[in-house]
């Protein structure tokens, strides 16, 4: 039971709902992108939706989350990949490059729209500035009994978590995004030794996680964090 004294599950279930939808959005994106090029068979699957239960991956997207409330690195991680069929696709290098970015893309207008909204309140509503400067400073929506914290709260970790994912899924690993964008790049060799690597994406993710080399992703979120604080 000491395990669980320090953990405010208040907050946990915040974060957890906010990467839930932003995973959404994000497989929305590529079954959207997909279905646009005329691929339907993400359409066909539900996939084209922001309800999260099509999108759930017992690994990426409770597994991975999970272990991180442990490992104090930021929440993120990864849903049910969209199929893919690229005999119906016209241009198949090119599209299956475009729907690899569709994801990313909508995480990081989320990401974007969020801090549009948090800059806005609190240039202009004085409640909201002191809630914003004070989860800025503690990095947690703050306990002053406000019904507007957790709501604050909700904006800031889509701001954060949403920004992640559009930098995580960059990584070229496999399931990640970046993968495929940079399969479809290199010479034909090349990209099958990338190809190679999804046995071994999910070790690979976690092996890093570990050992502290994706911090990385943390630089331009800090920078995004350091601009709402100075305005």
């Amino acid at each position: 039971m000491d395990l669980f004294r320090n953990f405010d599950f208040g907050l946990i279930a915040i974060q957890f709902a906010v990467l839930l939808f932003s995973l959404s959005i994000h497989e929305a994106s590529h079954a959207w992108m997909a279905d646009r090029f005329g691929d339907y068979t993400a359409r066909y699957l539900g996939r084209v939706t922001i309800n999260p239960i099509p999108h759930i991956d017992p690994i990426g997207t409770v597994l991975f989350p999970l272990l991180q409330f442990f490992t104090h690195f930021p929440l993120i991680g990864w849903a049910k990949p969209v199929p893919i069929n690229s005999a119906r696709l016209s241009n198949p290098p090119r599209d299956r490059v475009l729907i690899s970015l569709a994801g990313p893309a909508s995480n990081l207008l989320a990401g974007s729209i969020a801090f549009l909204v948090l800059v806005v309140l609190k240039l202009s509503w004085p409640a909201a500035r002191e809630i914003i400067e004070v989860m800025v400073m503690i990095g947690r929506i703050p306990g002053n009994g406000s019904i507007w914290a957790p709501i604050l709260g909700m904006l800031y970790y889509a701001m954060v978590i949403n920004l992640l994912l559009a930098i995580f899924n960059f990584i070229p690993i496999p399931p990640l995004d970046g993968h495929w964008i940079l399969y479809e790049l290199l010479p034909a060799g090349a990209g099958d030794a990338v190809e190679r690597l999804g046995s071994y994406g999910f070790v690979l993710l976690y092996a890093l996680m570990f050992i502290g080399a994706l911090r990385f992703i943390f630089g331009p979120v800090r920078w995004v964090i350091g601009l709402l604080q100075s305005l």
